[in-house]
């Protein structure tokens, strides 16, 4: 499972004209899910996202997690994050978990992820949304936890 987290002062996903969900100054996460995940690779991902170390202590050092601040939380399903794109100019999505499977595996993560933070928005799987986020540094993390196949 593949988390695209982005420090942010303000981040919202827009469906069909309204936003579906917004946050103020946390974590906007791209979320992708690949063939041979589950729930262990979506508990150990929330796991880090919840405490990876982006946000400045008082001497400006990245040492404070979103659990530490308590900012919001935004996940985003993103298919195309699951794409091999070792070879050519096309990618190929042969590494992406169906849509069925990673429709239940985002709803999965997203109920957890309402169970251990105070501030979870989200946007829809397989809607077409646009995200709008102020990137906060920038400060951005491509973390994966590789599927079952791969140990």
């Amino acid at each position: 499972m593949i988390g695209l987290l982005q420090r942010v002062t303000a981040a919202e996903v827009v469906i069909d004209g309204g936003v579906a969900g917004a946050v103020g100054p946390g974590l906007a996460v791209l979320v992708g899910v690949e063939k041979g995940d589950g729930s262990a690779q979506a508990d150990r991902l929330l796991e880090r996202l919840l405490g990876y170390r982006v946000f400045p202590d008082e001497e400006g050092r990245m040492n404070r997690s979103l659990r530490h601040t308590g900012g919001g939380l935004l996940l985003v399903p993103q298919f195309t994050l699951a794409a091999d794109t070792g070879k050519g100019t096309r990618p190929s999505f042969g590494t992406a978990a169906p849509p069925e499977e990673g429709e239940r595996l985002f709803g999965y993560f997203l109920e957890q992820a309402r169970a251990a933070h105070p501030e979870v928005a989200a946007g829809r799987f397989g809607a077409d949304m646009q995200v709008r986020l102020t990137n906060d540094g920038p400060v951005t993390f491509w973390l994966r936890v590789p599927p079952e196949r791969e140990g």
